[in-house]
């Protein structure tokens, strides 16, 4: 059984739905797994917490699965020294997180929803894998920054990766992945409606009047994030049937070094028919 340690800031749905998508497939049989705990970096005692009755409702969840809950504040944790040096600070803050975690047994880690960067030590001690919405070779940045980069540069797929947590922030070796074309019929139109509006207003021009309301651009988005959580239950399920492992920071299949990443896009595709 392929034991988890689940990390999440639970800000609000998102958060929800993925630990219940895992939870339904572990559920059902489908996904050997144990969640040995949830780390958050929140307890709910923080002044100024916009999000707290979202994470109450998370928390709840977490603990009607019977998962040990681990809540270590960031907020309250060392302020004055993360006013200071905030390096210093994730240093600091990344030893009480191993202190607490180290308690578990678990064999990977995933960054569920965790908005906090993880400091170096934590990512080299464990195997920790997140989510990054583009293809092995696709832009880096946040899914905003993606979706402009692949329409500026007139790009045909998109896709969604499971990678490893590195130093480096989506840096990472890819370790899954699922990809799909964004040309055909469902996408010329759009395509040229975009690229004339780009002739006569500019990409910048674009973004402050319709920004992710755009249709193209909101077409590519809800294409991506509809395999996101197929694309992290098929990855667990690989690690957890033993298809891939993680060995010095890099995926093995057998015993042999992949070269490339682990493509599931049938898998996720087939999730979503």
């Amino acid at each position: 059984m392929l034991k988890i340690g689940w990390f999440s800031t639970g800000r609000g749905p998102g958060s929800r739905n993925l630990l219940k998508a895992v939870m339904d497939e572990k559920e059902k049989g489908n996904l050997n797994i144990e969640i040995s705990f949830v780390f958050c970096n929140w307890d709910n005692t923080e002044e100024n917490n916009p999000r707290k009755e979202q994470r109450e409702i998370f928390f709840d969840m977490v603990r009607g699965y019977g998962i040990p809950l681990i809540a270590c504040s960031w907020k309250n944790f060392k302020p004055d020294l993360r006013k200071e040096d905030n390096d210093a600070w994730r240093i600091e803050y990344g030893k009480i997180l191993r202190a607490e975690t180290g308690k578990y047994n678990f064999d990977l880690g995933i960054l569920a929803g965790y908005m906090l960067w993880m400091d170096d030590e934590t990512c080299n001690t464990y195997d920790m894998i997140n989510l990054h919405p583009a293809l092995p070779d696709g832009p880096k940045g946040t899914w905003e920054e993606v979706i402009w980069n692949l329409m500026e540069n007139n790009a045909d797929a998109q896709g969604v990766m499971i990678h490893l947590c590195t130093e480096e922030w989506d840096r990472g070796a890819p370790l899954t992945y699922c990809g799909f074309s964004i040309r055909g019929k469902e996408y010329d139109g759009l395509w040229s409606s975009f690229n004339e509006k780009l002739k006569n207003g500019g990409l910048e021009n674009i973004k402050n009047t319709e920004g992710t309301d755009e249709p193209l651009f909101r077409k590519i988005r809800e294409e991506g994030a509809k395999r996101e959580l197929p694309l992290i239950v098929s990855t667990l399920r690989a690690f957890a049937e033993g298809e891939v492992y993680v060995r010095g920071k890099a995926l093995y299949a057998g015993n042999g070094k992949l070269e490339n990443p682990y493509d599931l896009t049938k898998e996720v595709d087939a999730s979503l028919r």
